[in-house]
């Protein structure tokens, strides 16, 4: 099963670690993606750039309204996102746990929905032929 990682971040507590800690906690983390990777359960990720960077989109009085920001105010924010192959929830929690991101903050283990991106996959590939 595909389950999606959502890890959060403090980023004001991780810009107060110094550049030498900052580094060596990422290469442990990376570290750890590899070993992920070497046993078949690493099926990607993304990093995120700062929450300060983000914008938000959402439906008011039937237009699009743009505000700067994440969607919620909150110490923790969406850091990166890690896709994960595991037999269940709970082989995926074991392996996320020991995950040295943990460290910098939460981590939110979700199932993928298999039957939405099977459409979204269908939806791709029929596009791709009709071009």
């Amino acid at each position: 099963m595909k389950y999606v990682c959502l890890g959060f971040i403090d980023e004001t507590k991780f810009a107060a670690i110094p550049q030498a800690e900052a580094e060596r906690m990422m290469e442990e983390c990376f570290a750890y993606d590899d070993e992920l990777r070497r046993g078949g359960h690493f099926l990607g990720g993304e990093a995120l750039d700062s929450a300060r960077n983000a914008v938000t989109l959402r439906m008011k009085s039937g237009e699009v309204a743009v505000t700067d920001g994440p969607f919620v105010e909150t110490k923790e924010t969406l850091g990166g996102i890690l896709l994960l192959e595991a037999r269940d929830l709970n082989h995926a929690i074991a392996l996320m746990s020991k995950h040295p991101g943990v460290k910098m903050g939460p981590f939110e283990i979700r199932p993928a929905d298999e039957a939405i991106n099977r459409l979204c996959a269908e939806r791709t590939a029929a596009m791709g032929k009709g071009a």
